[in-house]
Order: C-alpha cells, then sequence, then structure tokens
C-alpha cells in the first residue's frame, strides 16, 4: 500500500477553541515498538472534551484529537517485525499509552493489572503529548495495541479502545475488590451513558444482577436494552433511588457500584445505594466529588479508583466479547470534514451511546457484515 506524505487531521490549536482540520506529514518515521495503523474509525470520549478545554495542560499544540481508534496495520518499526506479533493487514484497536518506560514499579510489578499507571511514558495518543486518531494515518505502541478477530468490527473496536477498556476493567475492579459472585448486586450509576451501557452487559455476562441508574429518557432506554434487571431514574432523588434498591437488594443495597457519571452528586449516590462495608469503584472524571462522610465513613464504604486498563485486561476483554458478544450503541458520522457536526451531538446531552468518525469507509465497508456487535 503506497503511503501519502501528508494527510487531513482534526487538531486542537487552542483551548475552549473548536477542532481544525489541517493538512499534515503522516507520521512515517517509526520507532522499534511502532505501528502505522491507517484509521478505520475514531471516536469521541468525554476525555476528548477535557482535552479541548485544557484540563490536563502541558501538551504540545496543535494535537491530534481522539484516542480512540481502530484500523489496519500498513507499516511496523523493528522491534515489531522481529516479534512477529503484529503484521501488515492486521485489524487492530490502537493502543492509548506510547512508550512507557519499562522500568518503575508498573511497569515491571508483579501485578500486570497496574501497567498503564506509568508516569515516565512519553504520553497518551490524543491526550497528552502525542497525535491521536482523528486522522487518516497514526503512530500507536503494539505494546499497547490489541489484535482484533474477525467478527470484531472496526466500527464496534473504536468505542472499546477507551470506553470499553475502562468498565471492563472497572467492572473487574469491583469484582476483585468486593469479592463479587454471580448473583451478587452491582449497581451502575451512569449506566445508559457510552461508557455505562457497556459496563451493564460486561458485568451481565459474569453473573452480575444488575441495577442501572440514569438521568436521561435515552439513558434509561439503554440501560434496559443493556440488560439491567432494574432500572431508575436519578431525577427522582436519592432517597427514593436508595429505598428501590434495598427493597431488591436484601434490604441493605448493592454489594458494588461502578460510577461512570460525572454530576456533581452522583458520587454521593453512588456511595447512598451500596451496602454498608460495599465498594465504589469510580471511573468518572469529574474536576472535584463529594460523598459525605457519613457515607464513607460511617457506612465503611470502599471508594476506589481505576483507570484505563493493562495489556492483558485488553486482550481478555476482546476474548470475551468474542464469546459472548457486545450490543454498541454508535452514531457514526462520515469523515473528518463532520466532526464541529459530531461535537455539537455530544454537547447537546441527547446522543445515545458513542459518537465515531468514520474515517475511511472502504475499511468499514469491508467488515461490516462480519461483526458479532452491533454498531
Amino acid at each position: 500500500m503506497a503511503i501519502p506524505d501528508t494527510m487531513t487531521a482534526a487538531q486542537v490549536v487552542e483551548y475552549h477553541k473548536p477542532y481544525q482540520l489541517n493538512t499534515v506529514p503522516v507520521p512515517k518515521n517509526l520507532e522499534p515498538h511502532d505501528l502505522l495503523v491507517k484509521i478505520a474509525v475514531a471516536s469521541f470520549c468525554h476525555t476528548d472534551m477535557m482535552v479541548t478545554e485544557g484540563i490536563f495542560g502541558g501538551s504540545k499544540m496543535p494535537i491530534t484529537g481522539s484516542h480512540e481508534g481502530s484500523g489496519t496495520v500498513i507499516a511496523v518499526g523493528s522491534a515489531v517485525e522481529a516479534s512477529g506479533e503484529f503484521l501488515v493487514g492486521d485489524r487492530v484497536m490502537c493502543g492509548m499509552p506510547r512508550n512507557t518506560c519499562g522500568t518503575c514499579n508498573e511497569c515491571t510489578g508483579p501485578d500486570e493489572s497496574q501497567r498503564q499507571y506509568c508516569s515516565a511514558l512519553e504520553g497518551h495518543c490524543g491526550v497528552l503529548s502525542v497525535d491521536g486518531f482523528f486522522a487518516d494515518y497514526a503512530r500507536c505502541d503494539a505494546r499497547w495495541t490489541t489484535k482484533l478477530p474477525d467478527n470484531v468490527s472496526l466500527l464496534a473496536a473504536a468505542p472499546l479502545a477507551c470506553a470499553g477498556r475502562t468498565v471492563w476493567r472497572g467492572v473487574q475492579q469491583a469484582v476483585r475488590t468486593a469479592s463479587l459472585k454471580p448473583g451478587d448486586w452491582l449497581c451502575i450509576v451512569g449506566s445508559g451513558g457510552g461508557l455505562g451501557h457497556m459496563a451493564v452487559q460486561f458485568a451481565v455476562q459474569l453473573g452480575l444482577r444488575v441495577i442501572g441508574i440514569d438521568a436521561r429518557e435515552q439513558g434509561l432506554a439503554a440501560s434496559r436494552e443493556a440488560g439491567a434487571e432494574l432500572v431508575l431514574d436519578a431525577r427522582e432523588g436519592k432517597e427514593a433511588n436508595v429505598a428501590a434498591v434495598k427493597k431488591v437488594a436484601d434490604d441493605r443495597g448493592a454489594h458494588a457500584t461502578v460510577l461512570v457519571a460525572d454530576v456533581t452528586s452522583a458520587a454521593a449516590l453512588a456511595c447512598a445505594v451500596t451496602r454498608t462495608h460495599g465498594t465504589v469503584v469510580e471511573l468518572a472524571q469529574p474536576e472535584n466529588f463529594t460523598v459525605p462522610f457519613t457515607e464513607l465513613i460511617m457506612r465503611d464504604i470502599r471508594l476506589v479508583g481505576s483507570c484505563f486498563c493493562s495489556p492483558q485486561e485488553s486482550r481478555d476483554m476482546v476474548s470475551s466479547i468474542t464469546q459472548h458478544g457486545l450490543q454498541l450503541h454508535t452514531v457514526p458520522f462520515e469523515g473528518l470534514e463532520k466532526i464541529h457536526e459530531l461535537v455539537e451531538l455530544v454537547h447537546s446531552g441527547t446522543i445515545k451511546g458513542k459518537a465515531a468518525i468514520i474515517v475511511d469507509k472502504e475499511q468499514v465497508a469491508r467488515d461490516a457484515a462480519t461483526g458479532i456487535m452491533k454498531a
């Protein structure tokens, strides 16, 4: 495949300003662990809003947006070529971290599920210092990239690249920390959003009984479709939600809760619906979150943070999806020039699921009939 010298990229050029479509060089100079991927789909995440608002700061400008990408490998670095792990033509879900140090405790410690916490890495694609996937081509780190089986579509894979990986680990964290077993109750606050509707399905596949809480009509519908056994409207208030959860969950509350909603009141609600000595796994990224001390201290609620997932956890997620399937709500926009329409829809608050840009419609068309997931 001939690789052009230039490409189109949707870039953040200034904080609090719209994306700008620029013509930029194709990143052909590959480092040993690099893959050059012809991007098929790049999706939009809440974190992308945080990037445009300058919340992470310290990044180079301009920076190509999106940290959720999928596509086809068209070139590999020397170390990748030697290992044979990825070949030209492989369909992949792009990795987000780039050039982790390989020497810190997170990189070398016994717990593989902590690899993503390396703080001495070069950056994260589309978030900090490294260009992302709103482009025709992108470099990504093979060590953090996941090969896709034939029955997982590229359109479905892009939202999994961050949102899927994040909630997969979040549910696993809840299982580990709270020692959950099949039949236990897991509550998901924000269950009908882009992350939440995936979390519901992952939990159901583990045999957990799921309570979904959301505050939008679209979110309530998505929670039911995802398989939540009980769906509650957060707009009815904390007391009503707590009473409804206790009614089905032994009059005690959920064994654990996964929090993916970033509204101010969500953390307090998550703790309130969780039984005494239970666990709340925090995935949402509000600037601050507030929990009444009476919930945290007097009821011994364990608050656990979780971010992204490790390379092996990503492979485990894809393996599980291959076995069980996953129904995804994705709103596709065709072409990078539709980026402003995408952002407008996301900001409207009416979207159901995840918004994505189809960068290369030919790749998407080729495997449209092979995906076990509906995107």
